[in-house]
C-alpha cells in the first residue's frame, strides 16, 4: 500500500506541475464561482497558499477580504509534532518560511483559532476520488488535525480543492484517513 500511495503522489504531483500559468490562473478564477455560494455562510473560513502545484485560493482569499470573511492559514503547531494551527491573515500579516519552505504566518497566540469556530477548511490535496477520499503529501498533518471534527461531530466542514487532472478513480484509504464534505475543481463540485 504504501508503494502504491507512493507511486499515486508521484503520478498526480506531476500532472498539477504540468499545467501551464495561464492554465493556474485560470483555474484559480473558475474556482470563485464553485466556491462563492458556500462562502456566504462562512465567517471564518481556512485556506492554505498554494506550492507545488496546487490549486491556488489566492483569489478565493481575496473575495473573503473584500466580503469581511475572516481569512485563516495553516502554520505548523510548534508544540504538537505533526499538527496544525489556523492562524488569522491579513493583508499585513507577517509570514515566514516553515520548515517545508511554505510561507505561514509567525504565530500570535491571540490570532489563533479554535478549530470548532472554523466554518470552513479548504484543504490541498495530491489526488482525490468522486467518494470525498483525499491523498494529502504523506505527512499526514492535516489528518490527525482534523480528526476532532469527524471524532466530536464538529459543524466545520472540510472541502479539498483541487485541478480536474487530480482525479483518480478510486484511491486506498487508510483508518487515519479523514474524507472531506466535498472536492471542488474549477469545473466540478463532488459530495461525498
Amino acid at each position: 500500500m504504501v508503494n502504491e500511495q507512493h507511486n499515486l503522489r508521484s503520478t498526480y504531483r506531476a500532472k498539477r506541475r504540468a499545467l501551464s500559468q495561464t492554465q493556474q490562473q485560470q483555474a484559480s478564477h473558475d474556482l470563485i464561482a464553485q466556491c462563492q455560494p458556500l462562502l456566504s455562510a462562512g465567517q471564518r473560513v481556512a485556506f492554505y497558499l498554494a506550492n507545488d502545484g496546487e490549486l491556488d485560493p489566492v483569489l478565493l482569499i481575496q473575495f473573503c477580504r473584500d466580503n469581511n470573511i475572516q481569512v485563516y492559514l495553516p502554520v505548523l503547531h510548534p508544540f504538537s509534532p505533526g499538527h496544525l494551527l489556523f492562524h488569522a491573515y491579513h493583508a499585513d500579516t507577517i509570514m515566514q518560511a516553515n520548515r517545508f519552505g511554505i510561507p505561514e504566518p509567525v504565530i500570535h497566540c491571540q490570532q489563533i483559532c479554535p478549530l470548532k469556530q472554523l466554518d470552513i477548511i479548504f484543504t490541498p490535496l495530491v489526488a482525490f476520488d468522486a467518494s470525498g477520499n483525499r491523498l494529502g503529501m504523506g505527512g499526514g498533518f492535516y489528518d490527525r488535525t482534523l480528526k476532532p471534527i469527524a471524532r466530536d461531530g464538529l459543524s466545520t466542514r472540510l472541502i479539498g480543492l483541487a485541478h480536474d487532472c487530480q482525479q483518480a478513480d478510486n484511491l486506498p484509504v487508510q483508518p487515519w484517513d479523514i474524507p472531506l464534505t466535498k472536492i471542488i475543481t474549477p469545473t466540478k463540485i463532488f459530495c461525498a
